[in-house]
C-alpha cells in the first residue's frame, strides 16, 4: 500500500479508536491492530502529530501508581473522521471503476 495512503488511514483509525472514549497507547494499538498493523514506534509519532494538529488532546492521569497518557478526540478530530467518510465514498467509486468487468470483448 502507498505509504502516504497508509499514513492517512492510520491517522483516521487512531481517531476512530478514541472517538467514543478516551484511550491510551497500548489500548489504541490493541483496538486498531485487527484492522491495520501498528506498533508503538509508529503510534506515538502519529499521536504527537494529531495533537499538534488539534485533532486530539492528551492528559496524564495516575494508573496503578504510574502516569498514563490518555488521548481524547476534539471537534476537529471528529470533523476529520467525517471528511474521511466523504473521501472514502469517492475512493470506492474509483475502485469500482478500476475493477469493473470489461465486457467489450463479448460484443464482438
Amino acid at each position: 500500500m502507498d505509504i502516504q495512503m497508509k499514513k492517512g488511514l492510520l491517522d483516521v483509525c487512531i481517531l476512530a479508536a478514541i472517538k467514543n472514549e478516551d484511550s491510551y497507547g497500548y489500548r489504541i494499538i490493541k483496538d486498531v491492530k485487527p484492522y491495520m498493523d501498528i506498533s508503538e514506534s509508529t503510534l506515538y509519532p502519529i499521536l504527537r502529530r494529531l495533537e499538534t494538529s488539534g485533532l486530539l488532546t492528551v492528559r496524564s492521569a495516575e494508573h496503578n501508581g504510574r502516569l498514563r497518557k490518555y488521548y481524547s478526540i476534539t471537534k476537529d478530530g471528529l470533523a476529520r473522521i467525517e471528511e474521511f467518510k466523504k473521501e472514502w465514498e469517492e475512493m470506492l467509486s474509483i475502485y469500482k471503476f478500476v475493477t469493473r468487468e470489461d465486457f467489450s470483448d463479448d460484443k464482438e
